[in-house]
């Protein structure tokens, strides 16, 4: 098991190019068609396409990765219930009902 980490690897590396190439292929294809007629503009080609991907993961959604792992949220989220007074739960439950549904309780009160 531990020698197919090498072909899980670059089986990801590739998929991540093709992926990449084919996104930029695309921003290329929408950017031409949409960036002349709209704005006046020039059209780009395929490495500024990915250097405009790339501008743009810098400016709006940086390089900081997920949150926590997983189910962090969640587990927050039962530490804070199970810290509530039954007042403090029912004002939750009433907040939740007019934006969410029924605002019904955590897995761990059920």
């Amino acid at each position: 098991m531990k020698r197919h980490w090498c072909i899980r690897g670059v089986k990801c590396a590739v998929f991540a190019a093709v992926f990449l190439a084919a996104f930029g292929f695309v921003v290329q294809r929408l950017w031409n068609w949409l960036a002349p007629p709209l704005f006046g503009g020039h059209g780009i080609g395929y490495w500024q396409a990915l250097g405009l991907l790339l501008l743009c993961k810098i400016l709006f959604g940086g390089f900081r990765g997920h949150c926590g792992p997983p189910g962090h949220w969640r587990r927050h989220m039962i530490e804070r219930w199970e810290n509530m007074t039954p007042e403090e739960r029912e004002k939750f439950r009433h907040g939740l009902s007019g934006c969410c549904g029924r605002g019904e309780t955590p897995a761990a009160e059920q």
